[in-house]
């Protein structure tokens, strides 16, 4: 049985997006940028065009590091900063919060490194993310900001799915529909 697909726009370029079921009655497009440049830098130039002010950037790991780091190629190649799935050997010690995300099986823990949160004391701290949808992963990063006195100065996602398309707080290029068992956008 041929998987089924959601075609779609984003940031002037078509793509298939493969529905991935959560269980009989809901699927998700799986929209991931791994592996796309061409898709991954007209995202990135969109997101910048569209951004508040600035210091860093922050993207969660792993689905966000291409397009934070081609945000930051774009900007002037500026640092930005990873919350990692786990702790690093290099890292000088760590902040935590817990996500459970709803295209992750299990809780996750994220992880701050403390010299990286020591950069971003006092500074306007812009969250980037390729998709969000329940927003658990958006708070995660929020909080490990937060613990490290940055300032979140925005949020922005390439995509919005479910109900954060009724988020004011976000910024995105593109809304991506839920879909029911059959594949009928909900």
């Amino acid at each position: 049985m041929k998987q089924q697909c959601y075609r779609m726009k984003i940031a002037g370029l078509w793509r298939e997006l493969p529905l991935c079921p959560l269980n009989e009655h809901l699927q998700i497009g799986a929209f991931v940028i791994f592996g796309d440049p061409e898709l991954t830098t007209a995202c990135a130039e969109e997101l910048l065009a569209r951004a508040p002010e600035y210091d860093y950037m922050i993207s969660a790991e792993a689905k966000g590091i291409p397009l934070v780091h081609e945000m930051a190629r774009l900007a002037g190649n500026q640092r930005y900063f990873l919350a990692r799935k786990s702790p690093k050997l290099y890292m000088t010690g760590v902040f935590e919060s817990t996500v459970h995300s709803i295209t992750t099986a299990k809780e996750q823990t994220l992880y701050l490194d403390k010299a990286d949160a020591e950069l971003m004391k006092g500074k306007r701290i812009l969250i980037v993310d390729d998709v969000i949808s329940t927003g658990e992963s958006l708070k995660s990063i929020e909080e490990l900001v937060l613990k490290a006195g940055g300032i979140i100065c925005g949020k922005m996602t390439i995509l919005a799915e479910g109900d954060a398309q009724n988020r004011e707080d976000l910024i995105y290029l593109e809304k991506l529909p839920l879909f029911d068992g059959e594949g009928n956008v909900l």
